[in-house]
């Protein structure tokens, strides 16, 4: 799976906050994400967060 820092990652299920948007803040065999709703950051293994991704949002390319 092609998950890069910048990503944004929509989960199949929320965080207790509601939101289930994260920023990708580090990846290799454990991603740190950030909650897009109340900013709290969590370390998940690779594996467990690969099966509850829903869809991969890429950030614009800049044209430069």
């Amino acid at each position: 799976m092609d998950v890069r820092v910048g990503d944004t990652l929509v989960m199949k299920k929320n965080h207790p906050c509601g939101a289930n948007e994260f920023l990708v803040t580090r990846s290799g065999m454990d991603f740190k994400l950030k909650c897009k709703g109340c900013g709290r950051e969590v370390m998940v293994p690779r594996v467990k967060a690969e099966k509850n991704i829903k869809k991969i949002l890429h950030p614009p390319a800049d044209g430069n």
